[in-house]
């Protein structure tokens, strides 16, 4: 036997750690800065009756945008499906359709389709009290809902789209020779993979939903930038806005956390 056979392993080498460069360095200390400064301010002019005065109406406006906003993903999400299948169908016309709803709400700007919603469709006031939506449409809070359903179910549809195409097509063809339908296939086999990939983008769709949707302040729709408006109109204290701004880095912060733990839940069977 050689004596190659007996060579010792060795670990490998130490990898060194890189240190943060001079740009890096700045960027963190400008938002130290800012974040000191913040703090600062908020010390220095701490108002509590302006919190003593609008701590419930701030909480009433939060619970009007988590609703909002969890309503419309929902309504977003059951009507991407068929246009996430209509952008995968080899039908010119389902795909044609489906590419132009994409097309027209991903193209526009949210503010418009709003506008659209909420004054356009008060020209037909007589054509939707003869079918029976008029009570739907006269509402506010019920145009901001169908407006960012369908805002939200154009994006929610690409991201579906991505998802399923990414799954191998050997996950097709396995289930094919085991007999299974294409309907069991997608749905036991090939969504719920698509879905494991598609949690990060959804869960960055909610957060930008989450933002646009102070928009609807401008309809009268008093979610939490509704309130703040009223507060800041007022009282002129700027704290309005800074309370307003925690309270959105607060929703963030804990849907960052569900969507970090539900990621460790679905992927626990993969090695990283």
């Amino acid at each position: 036997m050689s004596d190659a056979s007996f060579i010792e392993a060795k670990a490998p080498p130490p990898i060194a750690k890189k240190r943060p460069g001079l740009g890096g360095l700045i960027f963190a200390g400008v938002w130290a800065l800012i974040a000191i400064g913040l703090t600062a301010y908020i010390v220095g002019n701490w108002n509590p009756a302006l919190l003593d005065t609008y701590a419930l109406p701030y909480l009433e406006g939060l619970g009007v945008t988590v609703g909002l906003v969890l309503s419309s993903f929902v309504c977003g999400a059951v009507l991407s499906l068929p246009v996430a299948l209509g952008r995968m169908s080899h039908n010119p016309l389902a795909r044609g359709l489906a590419f132009v709803f994409v097309y027209f709400f991903r193209g526009t700007p949210l503010i418009a389709q709003i506008f659209l919603v909420y004054y356009g469709f008060g020209q037909f006031r007589d054509f939707f009290d003869t079918i029976g939506l008029w009570w739907f449409f006269r509402e506010a809070w019920s145009c901001a809902l169908f407006s960012l359903s369908l805002n939200t179910a154009a994006y929610q549809a690409e991201i579906l789209r991505g998802a399923i195409q990414s799954v191998p097509r050997g996950q097709w063809e396995g289930g094919t020779s085991l007999g299974l339908s294409k309907a069991v296939i997608f749905r036991k086999i090939v969504l719920p993979q698509a879905m494991i990939v598609a949690l990060r983008p959804y869960a960055n769709e909610i957060i930008l939903m989450i933002k646009a949707s102070a928009i609807v302040a401008i309809i009268t729709v008093y979610d939490l930038f509704g309130i703040t408006r009223q507060a800041y109109s007022r009282t002129f204290d700027f704290q309005t806005y800074v309370w307003a701004a925690l309270l959105y880095l607060a929703i963030v912060e804990a849907l960052r956390n569900l969507t970090n733990l539900a990621e460790k839940r679905l992927t626990r069977h993969l090695v990283r």
